[in-house]
């Protein structure tokens, strides 16, 4: 068995929770600021959608280039675009202008999740995958629940520029940490086991890849909307401040992210299939927990139930993801096929709840949000049927 490597598990856990805090600062504000100058539901869309769409194209690509070439100069490289793409924010004056800056912000980010993950997968522990990876999330959870808090504090100060600003410096200290502090690219394991990655024809046959792909697909299509219309929803209903806008994103995130590593602990020692469900049921009841708000505790509450599903599912899901990566040998190959579902569903997200908008009552994208949840739950029991059967079969031909 390995053990885990902390150097570079600490390393990669502060470069991404440096890179994602930047990010979660701006989110709560694009719509926002993009509705002041004039954009409707659809072109809201448009700009949270350009930063999904370029990054699910791009993801696989990354992905597997990680497995051939390996992990280092691909996030080293994504992280530099993301300080690049924050300079760019500060000169886009116009919805055009968001809408090409996101594209270029998708490509970085397709450079970087998928294959820090991978590398993460790389020095797990064999038996320790849902506690690992629900410990590096949390660099991900815990950066976009503290951004979103900035986020709203830096515009009420000061403007929007202060907050591109910062997500510019958080970008480039993520991006000098993996620099120097990452061993080589030769020293790295898939470099050193000298291979060649599974075809694209079996992965894209794969079951349970298919059933995981879906579940991740359909939470974060929940996630678009929440992130690109809860912010409208808050302020043209209930006239809050953005301050407190802040904290409602923060607060769906920061509980999913808290519970990331007692629920990885717990993913490694029981059913990681049972722990989906469950989190996939109570993100059900979150989702329409949004329609009955009455102010921003409702809408606290809604969040903060959604970020528990998500906080029960995420770990077992993950943990699942690494195993699979691992039986096959392409984690990043793997991680960038799950990453690209999780892309497509906030691109899809975003356009669902900007049509809901525009020609629905808002509050009814919540309702969707649901549906679509409970088809990925229906579609991941149904598609990762043998995972441990699998599993047993490895083990008696080993």
């Amino acid at each position: 068995m390995i053990n885990l490597d902390k150097k570079i598990f600490c390393t990669l856990f502060c470069s991404i929770f440096a890179s994602v805090t930047g990010v979660g600062i701006v989110v709560p504000l694009l719509p926002i600021y993009a509705h002041n100058h004039g954009a409707g539901g659809f072109y809201i869309a448009a700009i949270f959608g350009a930063f999904s769409f370029s990054r699910t194209l791009l993801l696989p690509f990354f992905g597997r280039l990680s497995d051939k070439k390996g992990r280092k100069n691909i996030i080293v490289s994504g992280l530099l675009a993301y300080a690049l793409v924050s300079v760019a924010f500060l000169f886009a004056n116009s919805i055009n202008a968001l809408i090409f800056v996101r594209i270029l912000q998708g490509i970085g980010s397709a450079m970087i999740m998928p294959v820090t993950q991978a590398y993460v997968g790389d020095i797990t522990p064999e038996g320790k995958e849902g506690w690992v990876m629900g410990l590096f999330n949390m660099s991900v959870f815990i950066g976009l629940s503290i951004g979103p808090l900035i986020g709203g504090t830096v515009n009420d100060a000061f403007t929007i520029n202060g907050a591109f600003i910062c997500m510019g410096l958080l970008a480039l200290t993520g991006f000098f940490l993996s620099l120097f502090l990452l061993p080589p690219v030769k020293s790295e394991k898939i470099i050193c086991q000298i291979k060649k990655p599974i075809k694209w024809k079996l992965l894209l046959k794969d079951q349970d890849i298919i059933g995981l792909a879906f579940f991740r697909f359909c939470y974060t299509t929940c996630i678009g909307i929440i992130w690109g219309f809860l912010p409208i929803f808050a302020d043209s209903k209930f006239s809050l401040s953005t301050s407190l806008i802040g904290i409602l994103v923060m607060i769906g995130v920061m509980t999913s992210g808290v519970m990331h590593i007692p629920m990885g602990y717990l993913a490694d020692r029981i059913n990681k299939k049972i722990m989906i469900f469950i989190g996939g049921i109570i993100s059900i009841y979150g989702l329409f927990s949004f329609t009955w708000a009455n102010g921003f505790s409702g809408l606290f509450i809604a969040n903060a139930l959604f970020g528990l599903g998500g906080g029960i599912s995420m770990p077992a899901l993950m943990a699942m993801i690494v195993i699979k990566g691992g039986r096959l040998r392409s984690m990043g190959s793997v991680m960038g096929l799950v990453t690209m579902a999780h892309s497509s569903g906030m691109l899809a997200g975003a356009f669902l709840a900007g049509l809901m908008m525009e020609y629905f009552q808002l509050s009814q994208a919540f309702t969707l949000g649901a549906v679509v949840m409970l088809i990925g739950i229906t579609l991941f029991i149904i598609n990762t049927n043998n995972f441990n059967k699998e599993k047993q079969m490895l083990l008696h031909a080993e």
